[in-house]
């Protein structure tokens, strides 16, 4: 398992040896891995004597709030002032589980001219050139596995205490959900296993991110399930489309509908399953995908996004009717691509 380069971890260090104040960043709407990385990264610098900020653009679900540290992460949609001192005072930069500045939203210009170095930890292809030391590959599970390697190729193994595994396995288990997807490879259960050696209970955290819902999230998820599927057999689709109405007749908070652009994929049939969900002046998209068919494309092509392979999400300026039509109105295109997919996985 060497993944990233011996010039990039020296690269490192030699920032790391002439700094004490140090931001982690990551991205709008943070997830599991976003949350996990940093807060992993966070306890792995604090033990080695730095000071430490750990910044993100807004709220975040209340099933991550659990991990070792969150009392620290600052919020800057909460305490915008604060959150551009902490940018202003930092020493060193570190950019964790996005790609490109604009996953920052309002921060993007701020921290684009912070003249502090750079460092970009992620596994998303197309990184965009703004990091002074870019350590990204797709083929790893997550940000939080490349973590690891990162941390155990700098200071061994015994620099991974139970603290930092937990922040990590989270991180590995949410962005693969739970392995059922970006888990193909045998060193994602080599750093899994490592990180249990650690003395993590990996069942109290999979309770606490997948057991831990609310009851409006619940009946909103039925709500979704009964009424607002719509599935496209003669092309192998499904999708689900949530209005602001009816995010406020559910009461929604940020993560509640983490999840559940997989359920169509569970449809015997369906390869190819997306969740709209209206915010106040876009639609944000989630895309899913079985085999072949490559969702990154589909949503950097027509809305805006980008992602992984089978996992990725994108954005429309347009009315939820009119995405709704104008994805509907792609599909024959990609209809080929979708049916050759599902007659490979019946084989």
């Amino acid at each position: 398992m060497k993944r990233i380069k011996t010039q990039s971890i020296d690269e490192i260090q030699k920032q790391l040896a002439n700094v004490q104040q140090i931001l982690i960043m990551t991205h709008y709407n943070p997830d599991g891995d976003a949350i996990g990385s940093s807060l992993g990264l966070y306890h792995f610098l604090l033990a080695a004597g730095y000071r430490v900020d750990v910044v993100v653009p807004n709220d975040y679900p209340v099933f991550l709030q659990w991990m070792p540290g969150n009392d620290k992460i600052l919020m800057a949609n909460k305490s915008p002032q604060e959150a551009l001192e902490r940018i202003e005072q930092a020493e060193l930069i570190f950019f964790l589980d996005f790609n490109v500045l604009d996953r920052l939203q309002e921060l993007e210009d701020t921290l684009r001219e912070a003249p502090a170095p750079k460092i970009l930890i992620d596994h998303h292809p197309n990184p965009e050139p703004f990091a002074d030391i870019l350590i990204s590959t797709t083929q790893v599970s997550s940000t939080s596995e490349l973590l690891y390697e990162l941390l155990v190729s700098m200071e061994g193994e015994q620099a991974i205490d139970r603290n930092i595994a937990e922040c990590l396995y989270a991180g590995i288990m949410t962005d693969t959900g739970s392995f059922s997807y970006n888990s193909s490879l045998p060193d994602t259960y080599y750093v899994v296993s490592r990180l249990i050696e650690k003395g993590i209970d990996k069942d109290r955290i999979y309770w606490r991110v997948y057991d831990n819902y609310s009851v409006d999230r619940m009946r909103l998820l039925g709500y979704c399930l009964n009424i607002k599927l719509k599935v496209l057999p003669e092309y192998g689709a499904a999708y689900i489309s949530i209005d602001r109405t009816e995010l406020e007749r559910f009461n929604y908070r940020p993560g509640d509908s983490e999840g559940f652009v997989n359920y169509p994929l569970s449809i015997h049939g369906v390869m190819f399953s997306v969740i709209f969900i209206q915010q106040e002046d876009y639609v944000k998209i989630s895309f899913r995908s079985k085999g072949d068919f490559y969702a990154n494309r589909f949503a950097s092509k027509h809305f805006g996004g980008g992602g992984h392979k089978n996992a990725a999400g994108g954005y429309s300026d347009l009315s939820m009717e009119e995405t709704l039509e104008k994805f509907e109105s792609l599909l024959p295109e990609y209809k080929t691509q979708l049916l050759k997919n599902h007659l490979y996985h019946e084989d």
